[in-house]
């Protein structure tokens, strides 16, 4: 794992901190995603290791192009960066809001997989994992204990189609050996919204989970659904 080199996009703070602190632990080399050239540098600072700042707008073509420039080889992407809009359901919620969360959780995983696939596809070991979120899951929403009913209707369809194209990018890459899963992480303690910012769940935790995935077996499974756990999540 000494010579794996990885990229995490929104790595300067929350979840994505911690995945780039733990892979950056077990010896690989991090490129920290990062919108804010002072954020990630600051963040590269205190997790330390093989970690190296990275500005990488995933809604900004250009800063995408130069982000894959940037960093050349490439083995493992974690496409981390999301935003979740409001808890608005969606006969209340504008058309400018759902833009804005698909612009990044949808759009932008898209635009960066595609960008860094080159590279991917050179490596001996491709991984590619999606942050996604147990509240995308369609089986748990139409279920009868599901708590969120209709709620937060822009993040969660977007993490719901981020889901497909998690299967969707497992069945076209499966011929270049590229493991693309899907990651639930479960309510953590973040800025992503006022109830993960009240939240008590460790965002290390969550990171564990997505590092798990970033480093399967050539044996392990690709365009599954993971809980933070290790549990499968249902679609």
């Amino acid at each position: 794992m000494d010579n794996l080199i990885a990229v995490v996009t929104g790595a300067n703070k929350g979840i994505g901190k911690e995945i780039a602190r733990q892979l950056a632990g077990a010896g690989l080399t991090v490129y920290v995603g990062s919108r804010d050239a002072a954020r990630g540098g600051r963040a590269v600072e205190e997790i330390g290791g093989d970690t190296r700042p990275l500005v990488l707008d995933v809604t900004d073509a250009p800063s995408i192009a130069d982000a894959a420039r940037q960093v050349g080889a490439l083995d493992i992407l974690v496409n981390n960066a999301g935003i979740s809009g409001d808890g608005k359901t969606p006969e209340r919620e504008d058309t400018d809001t759902f833009r804005r969360v698909y612009e990044t959780n949808v759009f932008g995983v898209a635009a960066v997989t595609n960008a860094f696939l080159p590279a991917l596809r050179q490596s001996a070991h491709p991984r590619i994992v999606n942050i996604s979120s147990g509240t995308g899951s369609l089986t748990l929403a139409t279920g009868p204990q599901f708590p969120h009913r209709g709620s937060f209707a822009a993040y969660r369809s977007s993490k719901a189609a981020l889901n497909a194209l998690t299967v969707f990018y497992a069945h076209s890459l499966a011929d270049n050996g590229i493991k693309v899963n899907a990651l639930a992480p479960g309510l953590r303690r973040t800025d992503l919204n006022a109830a993960a910012a009240a939240s008590e769940g460790d965002p290390a935790e969550a990171a564990a989970g997505a590092v798990r995935l970033a480093l399967l077996p050539d044996d392990g499974p690709s365009g599954e659904f993971f809980s933070w756990d290790g549990t499968t999540v249902p679609w």
